[in-house]
């Protein structure tokens, strides 16, 4: 018995050395989390939480845009509410009570809330005391998948000066490193994950390729240019890129867009982009080359069905303006590319997902 078990210790020192040795970071020693996310309709990727005493549980998109959490409260007046689940505050023991007001915008959706304090669990991991949003009025989420949205963003576009959850995660000590990545699948429900306090390597293949952000604050770099055929086609004297797992296509400025609508030869129908399936297999990669190394996203990755069987391309107008050039690397090629947010160095890593 003494020797099965030091046998399963070896192994188990063995994997957890495997799943947090990094090249240039050391996050060994780390208690590595992993969470499962669901994969819905290549869309979004949603995971379970559960938040008071006792627990009640909610579905909420992890959302790299944004730094705070917010799910619905049992008094929201919005349609859209009575359809998801609420948070009860009186049924929970560990709730306390703010004067604090929220207002969130994300694109053409917002809600309006107030703030509160309770437990939040994900998983194995336990944040105590965290400051979070109860929505009272929400405005453009109709017949969404899920409850809320919990943001993992920096502190300083989070609502009502609130600490986001990795910040007390690692305040309390619940995860060594401040650091998450995501690994998202294509077509299957199953098998995404989101990671918190390290990096598992299993996950992806090669270096991990880590591009310093254009400053502290916000998941941005400097993206060199996007090309096809060994053409620049945008981006063409540099720009930013933002790394965003709450949007789901690739956004980028109109005029651009539309010309590499063009260049693939794609048809607009209503306020979609569509190219002949037949096509797809013979239509170049599209070169997205970051901190000098090329990142390339196939045909197959920014071309996909939608619920008729007709193909659609991924590109998207991104309505929010810029004085400066922004790209928005959606889900479309996260998927391609593991994800590491390492906000202990202000960095992003990007090997190949496996």
């Amino acid at each position: 018995m003494r020797n099965t078990v030091s046998g399963k210790n070896m192994l188990n020192n063995f994997l957890k050395e495997h799943a947090c040795r990094l090249s240039q970071i050391s996050f060994c020693g780390s208690n590595l989390t992993t969470f499962p996310l669901r994969n819905i309709m290549d869309m979004l990727y949603v995971g379970n939480i559960t938040i008071g005493t006792p627990p009640q549980e909610f579905q909420v998109l992890f959302d790299t845009g944004s730094s705070f959490l917010w799910v619905p409260s049992v008094f929201c007046k919005s349609s859209t509410c009575s359809k998801r689940i609420r948070f009860r505050h009186l049924q929970s023991s560990t709730l306390r009570l703010t004067d604090k007001i929220c207002r969130i915008t994300y694109g053409s959706r917002r809600i309006k809330g107030i703030v509160v304090r309770d437990t939040v669990r994900m998983g194995d991991l336990v944040s105590t005391d965290q400051l979070f949003g109860l929505s009272l009025v929400e405005y453009g989420f109709e017949d969404i998948p899920f409850d809320g949205i919990l943001g993992l963003n920096y502190p300083n576009i989070s609502s009502a000066g609130a600490i986001p959850i990795v910040d007390n995660l690692k305040n309390q000590g619940a995860i060594s490193e401040p650091v998450f990545a995501f690994y998202l699948s294509k077509y299957k429900q199953e098998g995404s994950v989101v990671m918190f306090g390290g990096v598992d390597q299993r996950y992806y293949k090669g270096e991990l390729n880590w591009v310093p952000l254009i400053q502290v604050g916000g998941w941005t770099v400097h993206m060199d240019c996007i090309s096809m055929k060994r053409k620049v086609i945008a981006c063409s004297g540099g720009c930013h890129a933002d790394f965003d797992t709450r949007t789901s296509l690739i956004q980028g400025p109109s005029t651009l867009v539309n010309n590499i609508q063009k260049l693939i030869g794609s048809r607009q129908r209503g306020s979609q982009h569509y190219v002949s399936c037949s096509a797809v297999n013979t239509l170049p990669s599209i070169i997205f080359t970051i901190n000098g190394i090329n990142y390339l996203v196939p045909a197959q990755a920014y071309i996909l069905k939608d619920s008729r069987g007709h193909c659609c391309t991924t590109f998207e107008e991104n309505k929010v303006s810029s004085s400066t050039e922004t790209w928005i690397l959606g889900d479309v090629f996260l998927r391609l590319y593991f994800s590491v947010f390492d906000r202990g160095n202000d960095r992003i890593g990007l090997p190949r997902a496996l």
